[in-house]
């Protein structure tokens, strides 16, 4: 571990880390090849998420794999090295002294979620409600990249939170007819808004949510907690056991927990669009760079929990980027190189290949700068850069905020 880190100048390249669902139908657009999206086997369901910079496991039931959902370092030689062993044995020298202190832990990580059909509606737990099942609270937020999305699947309308008029009462009635079979129809209650690529939502812990059909990069809180409140999707019904699945064995069948997990003042917000909806804005250093070799851009900026941008160095330009924390990182277009390591976006990867398109770069590292190159003379390189808790570079200009 110390000489992989060494060796990498402060960044690591990590494997691609792949992970099934049982109650998803691919999207496709994710890079993996065609033959590969049911690699798990049977019962497991088709691969529809990549992790990124991932130190925690999935939670996929009784047949989830040791290492499913954990991101891998690469070493020089080619071993692989479990990023949560990785990040615990370099501690503040990978991700820094304040993130350290604070978390003991790397404590987000981002996905691709690509599914042909939109999810359930569900909701991801606050600190106190997870906490009861020895999990922490789940904020998450999305951003559609163009570059991952040739296609928008079969229902590019995400539906957010609930209408400002509706009552507990009319989520309960909805929610007792989950157990009825067939479609318990809770998303008449909420709103659903048409997906705009490049763009995204901040979606803190306790509201409901049930993402469109669109390849999302999703940086979130480090768990895999939730409550699934819809009862039909993807054409299936949802498992019920998917409704109670991080409820205390003493509360299962208690509805009125499940009306607890819910923020309801951010649920009926309705100033919910000014609120959660990110358009992107330019990083103070791309606009005082002029933007004339690179642009660089927040595309995650509302959350406390996490924080994300978007960097296009333009054919031909290498630029110095300093960052003010530790990131992971995923190329998405082009091809180049980080310092001295040599990047490419995928295009048709095979399950358990390699690849040079993911990296983590450590907090000291970030802070020196790093030289991204642009070996096309022709396409630009891309790649989006998720943050941990309380980036400081954001806390120090939250008025631009839009």
């Amino acid at each position: 571990m110390d000489s992989t880190l060494e060796r990498g100048e402060g960044i690591v390249r990590l494997a691609p880390t792949w992970v099934p669902r049982s109650f998803c139908t691919p999207g496709r657009r994710i890079r993996l090849h065609p033959d590969d999206y049911y690699s798990f086997g049977p019962k497991r369901g088709g691969i529809d998420e990549r992790w990124l910079a991932s130190a925690v496991t999935a939670d996929n039931g009784p047949l989830t794999g040791p290492h499913e959902g954990l991101s891998l370092v690469v070493d020089p030689a080619g071993y692989l090295l479990p990023f949560n062993d990785f990040v615990e044995h370099h501690n503040a020298g990978l991700l820094g002294g304040r993130i350290w202190e604070e978390h003991q832990r790397w404590p987000m990580y981002s996905k691709f979620f690509d599914n042909l059909n939109a999810l359930p509606f569900h909701v991801h737990h606050r600190d106190e409600h997870a906490a009861l099942v020895g999990k922490p609270g789940k904020p998450e937020a999305y951003y559609y990249p163009p570059h991952m999305n040739n296609h928008q699947g079969v229902q590019p309308i995400s539906f957010l939170g609930l209408s400002p008029e509706v009552t507990e009462e009319q989520v309960l009635e909805r929610l007792r007819g989950f157990l009825k079979g067939g479609d318990n129809r809770i998303t008449e209650l909420s709103r659903g808004y048409r997906t705009q690529l490049g763009t995204g939502w901040d979606i803190p812990s306790g509201v409901l949510h049930a993402p469109a059909s669109v390849c999302t990069y999703e940086p979130q809180a480090a768990c895999d907690v939730f409550c699934m409140c819809e009862s039909w999707s993807n054409n299936r019904e949802v498992p019920e056991e998917l409704l109670w699945k991080d409820v205390p064995a003493d509360l299962r069948g208690d509805f009125d927990f499940i009306i607890g997990l819910l923020d309801w003042d951010k649920n009926v917000d309705p100033e919910f669009v000014r609120n959660r909806f990110m358009a992107p804005y330019s990083t103070q250093q791309s606009l005082d760079d002029g933007e004339h070799a690179y642009a660089e851009r927040w595309i995650v900026y509302r959350s406390p929990s996490f924080s994300a941008k978007e960097l296009t160095v333009y054919p031909g330009q290498s630029v110095k980027i300093t960052d003010s924390d530790a990131y992971g990182a995923i190329v998405v277009q082009g091809r180049g190189s980080l310092n001295r390591h040599p990047v490419a976006a995928a295009t048709v990867l095979r399950f358990g290949q390699l690849s040079h398109d993911e990296f983590f770069v450590s907090e000291p590292t970030a802070r020196a700068g790093v030289l991204v190159k642009n070996e096309s003379p022709s396409e630009e390189l891309v790649l989006l850069k998720h943050f941990g808790p309380g980036n400081q570079e954001l806390a120090a200009v939250p008025h631009s905020i839009p």
